[in-house]
């Protein structure tokens, strides 16, 4: 069977494993204020004035869409320990193949709890795909391009987002339970086109080096970084510093959680848990699925179409980072992101503070989750204001809460760490979907208040702990934390403002090295070659 080399056609492939998370969001959050849904699942009875399907309570509803990251917990802690026994490739498309049994539930469910199970067991496939997706890209990918690959990821889950939300836009013209139960079995086409996409994509090539495959590995890097020549200069420099580093981790034993917790590998550890706890209490997920709670107290709720925006919004400010992360750099990036999405945060909380009123039995919302009227320029400017902090999202934390932990970690814990980092994602992602009905119902707009003084916490975080990887190999990121260089600390490694993006790589993979740069990369090739 051929396989295809072209990095763009593996991003793209692969990250369909994001696109299915994606379809998640938007399949719960255009589908809980439609009747159809509401009276399948009609936990409240009706309203008795109108007659009207009310659904779950919000507390019901929160455990609805938090079963999902709940189940993708479970999920990205156990894709370590697949992806490192079966491999990168092999780990997605078992993910794919859970998804679609999740789907068939979820289309299928007649009752809560049915439908509980089944997005536990959608979870389970988004936690495993989420997780080594982004180790896969990164460990195929070249330097120079990595955070655009593993970027990939997050404008895949833009996509998926809003093609999602526009079928069910679409399906609630239908009457009936097709309106819901349409799009929940449509879901099931992406993740059956990436498994057999996966079939003709190449394995990890630090996998199999790492499992003593050397020959494929080499010639996974000739067929993706070098374009079919064996003598390229970036492939003997990766090849060589692939080789150190697992004859190093050779004569270390078996590699398992409790070594991420031990004093050389702590920090790391941390930085990579909070990238992916702090881009879930930014509250960007959880908006999501809650949107369209929030246009519904500003005056939209007959209309999907504004949450749409949203979406459209979303997938579209994903570009800049797609073509420019690498240029820019991780720490600027995710400073940025930090400081704009402090800002809209307190705009919404202003707003809705000063501008609205408590909702009334005479306003017949059917959750208490929708707390509050907002009316007039005030909800335009609350509308403005979502979207304004969806386009600081968009292009910063998004994917960079995705490629920056792929980064972080030496290949002999690189599946597990990652998984780890993961799951932190989904714990928190579980513990807000579960939290955010409730808090509009009790602390009302202080809920952004909470979500604001979160992101300023997340910007001076970064910037004293988090160091800049971009346009460094991955073994080149590990050695950052080494704390054995001139000004590096104990435990830390050097310090992550004295850290920079240095894009000399460029020259190495364009070939454009001296004679003399290519002959010292051969030398060091040879000498850090395994002796037989």
């Amino acid at each position: 069977m051929k396989t295809f080399g072209n990095i763009y056609v593996i991003a793209a492939t692969s990250v369909i494993g994001g696109a299915l998370f994606g379809f998640d969001i938007s399949s719960m959050s255009a589908i809980i204020t439609t009747q159809p849904y509401k009276c399948q699942f009609n936990q409240q009875g009706n309203d008795p004035e109108t007659g009207q399907c009310r659904g779950p309570d919000d507390v019901v509803q929160g455990g609805i869409t938090a079963a999902m990251p709940g189940g993708s917990w479970l999920g990205a802690l156990i894709s370590g320990f697949l992806s490192d026994r079966l491999g990168r490739k092999t780990s997605i498309q078992i993910g794919a193949i859970i998804w679609v049994i999740g789907s068939i539930l979820v289309c299928a469910s007649q009752n809560i709890a049915m439908l509980i199970v089944g997005r536990i067991i959608n979870g389970l496939s988004v936690g495993i795909c989420s997780a080594q997706v982004p180790v896969y890209i990164s460990e195929i990918s070249p330097p120079s391009k990595r955070g655009r690959f593993i970027g990939m990821q997050q404008w895949a889950i833009t996509w998926g987002i809003a093609i999602m939300f526009f079928l069910c836009y679409g399906s609630h013209f239908i009457d009936g339970q097709a309106a819901f139960r349409l799009p929940w079995g449509l879901q099931m086409i992406p993740a059956i086109l990436l498994f057999f996409g996966m079939m003709v994509l190449p394995e990890s090539p630090r996998w199999l080096a790492k499992h003593d495959r050397w020959e494929e590995a080499k010639s996974v890097l000739v067929l993706v970084h070098a374009k079919g020549d064996p003598h390229s200069a970036l492939v003997a420099k990766e090849m060589a510093e692939i080789r150190e580093v697992v004859e190093f981790e050779r004569n270390n034993a078996d590699v398992s959680y409790f070594e991420l917790i031990k004093p050389n590998m702590i920090n790391r550890t941390h930085i990579g848990l909070f990238t992916q706890i702090w881009s879930q209490l930014t509250g960007m997920n959880v908006m999501m699925y809650y949107i369209s709670y929030i246009f519904t107290m500003a005056g939209q709720g007959s209309d999907l179409l504004p949450s749409g925006i949203q979406f459209i919004i979303n997938v579209v400010m994903t570009v800049p980072a797609l073509i420019w992360l690498d240029r820019w750099g991780r720490r600027p990036t995710m400073l940025v992101g930090a400081f704009f999405m402090t800002l809209w945060l307190c705009v919404n909380a202003g707003l809705f503070a000063v501008y609205s009123r408590p909702a009334t039995p005479a306003d017949h919302f059917d959750t208490a989750a929708i707390s509050m009227v907002i009316a007039g320029r005030p909800a335009t400017a609350v509308i403005a204001s979502t979207y304004l902090f969806v386009a600081s999202y968009a292009p910063t934390w998004g994917p960079a809460s995705w490629t920056y932990p792929a980064e972080l970690y030496p290949l002999r814990v690189r599946g597990k760490a990652v998984a780890l980092a993961t799951s932190a994602n989904w714990a928190f992602n579980f513990a807000l979907a579960y939290f955010v009905p409730p808090a509009f119902a009790n602390i009302t707009w202080q809920t952004y208040v909470l979500f604001a003084v979160f992101c300023f916490c997340m910007f001076w975080h970064v910037f004293f702990m988090f160091p800049e990887t971009a346009n460094k190999t991955l073994e080149e990121v590990a050695a950052i934390f080494e704390d054995n260089s001139p000004g590096s600390f104990k435990y830390i490694g050097i310090p992550a403002w004295k850290t920079h993006n240095d894009r000399s790589i460029l020259k190495i993979e364009r070939n454009l090295v001296s004679s003399e740069e290519k002959i010292a990369i051969e030398h060091d090739h040879k000498v850090t070659e395994p002796k037989v």
